[in-house]
């Protein structure tokens, strides 16, 4: 199975209790949005922050795509309750479009494969 990374970013408010609040939310993540990351093919995802900024990293497998994922999300009500207390916390980015929360992120450097690999 070949996997694809994405790399995404966001922006939290910038308020310490907010922040901390999110976070909270992120140490107990409800099990329906658990399933629903799993049935859309993402193997892995981590969050990092560093300031009020959001870096999620997502590993996904060959049944992955951004447009099924996003109506799948739509018809989810626990997906969509979760998204919409997340938002309490969450900001765009100044570069995202209209209604863009997470925006992906292009890959800018690699480091090269050993030779003979």
């Amino acid at each position: 199975m070949i996997m694809h990374r994405y790399c995404l970013a966001l922006d939290l408010k910038d308020d310490a209790a907010l922040i901390a609040e999110y976070e909270e939310h992120h140490r107990k993540v409800w099990p329906e949005i658990l399933q629903s990351i799993k049935d859309a093919g993402i193997e892995q995802m981590e969050i990092y922050r560093t300031g009020n900024r959001l870096f999620m990293i997502m590993e996904t497998n060959d049944r992955f795509n951004f447009e099924k994922k996003a109506k799948a999300d739509a018809a989810n009500d626990k997906v969509q309750q979760w998204e919409k207390l997340m938002w309490k916390y969450q900001q765009a980015l100044p570069t995202a479009k209209t209604g863009e929360k997470w925006v992906l992120m292009e890959k800018i450097f690699e480091t090269p494969a050993p030779k003979g690999e």
